[in-house]
């Protein structure tokens, strides 16, 4: 049943042009959530959170892993699962096709944020002065949202328009705290929001609100200051790990390699490495270190800024980077 169908069916209005409304509304209300949501705006769904882009890259990476796996059991048999190390390849940007879109839209969206929560203290210090100064609160905040906030400035603009058609400020900003879902905006708002309904000083409300967001911006900037150190760690010790293999490989393995070709081509007795296997060795190092390279990846994202996903960027770069070392370099 819809959203009007009740009115339908009691025929309140047998107007062409308002059954015609009824249905456009209709068809909005269906259209705004949802799957029928996404057909019809795609792009922004998918944008919309970091995470609605998995509906596109995990598809596409399997679609992707299922091709190469095909191709690496037709040239060379279920035994080049094991052998082979094409396979390694297809997994590696298998992972990359769906981590990676997540990686980049997770690091925009971070920005973003940090963008709103910059902007914010400034924008409630801005429209608390002006209002102190004789203003009226609507046109404080036509004023205010002239002025560029980053990402908060459409926001800001889209409040502006809301007061323009008589919302309250109450409502109108409450509205705006729904519309980005950030913890530091939705407890501002709901300070403001509160305050206002109380019948507070609008002003000193203002101010409060922005000296709190303010000292949790720098409040956020230092934890992130100060675990920065331990990031630089993570990453520095995936790179003694690949110096240390590389090492390993060239300098004891290979010799052991070519001992072992050498006592197997002579038929010597004793301590025989005819059967040293090199490239299971490599193969072995190789996967050590791109699992401990994307691991690694993610806890640098939970140490330096408190989130899993936002440690992707470092598990992708780091992947890369074994891939590169043991594909070309060992």
């Amino acid at each position: 049943m819809g959203l009007f169908g009740d009115r339908k069916k009691e025929k309140i209005s047998v107007d062409p042009k308002s059954e015609e409304i009824y249905s456009k509304i209709e068809t909005y209300y269906h259209y705004s959530e949802g799957t029928l949501r996404f057909i019809k705006h795609p792009f922004r769904t998918l944008f919309e959170k970091p995470i609605n882009i998995l509906y596109v890259s995990v598809p596409a990476g399997l679609l992707f892993f299922i091709v190469g796996l095909t191709m690496a059991l037709q040239n060379g048999g279920p035994g080049a699962l094991l052998t082979n190390s094409f396979i390694d390849d297809v997994a590696v940007f298998t992972t990359v096709i769906i981590v990676g879109p997540l990686a980049v839209t997770d690091l925009l969206e971070g920005r973003r944020i940090t963008s709103i929560e910059i902007a914010l203290p400034n924008f409630f210090r801005d429209l608390a002065g002006m209002h102190e100064s004789g203003m009226t609160l609507p046109g404080a905040i036509h004023l205010v949202s002239q002025a560029e906030y980053g990402a908060l400035t459409r926001h800001i603009r889209q409040l502006d328009q809301r007061i323009s058609w008589n919302f309250a400020f109450i409502d109108a900003i409450r509205q705006l705290g729904k519309e980005i879902p950030i913890p530091l905006v939705e407890r501002s708002v709901d300070l403001v929001a509160r305050a206002s309904d109380a019948g507070g000083d609008i002003v000193e409300v203002l101010r409060a609100a922005g000296k709190d967001s303010a000292e949790y911006v720098i409040m956020k900037t230092d934890r992130k200051n100060n675990m920065f150190i331990y990031v630089i760690i993570i990453l520095a010790s995936f790179a003694v790990f690949l110096f240390v293999v590389m090492i390993l490989v060239s300098s004891f393995l290979k010799t052991m390699a070519d001992l072992g070709a050498e006592t197997g081509a002579s038929g010597q007795a004793g301590f025989n490495l005819g059967g040293f296997d090199l490239a299971l060795y490599i193969r072995v190092f190789s996967h050590a270190g791109m699992f401990q390279g994307f691991f690694s990846g993610l806890v640098a994202g939970v140490m330096g800024e408190g989130r899993v996903t936002a440690g992707l960027k470092y598990s992708v770069l780091m992947l890369l980077i074994a891939w590169v070392t043991f594909r070309f370099m060992v």
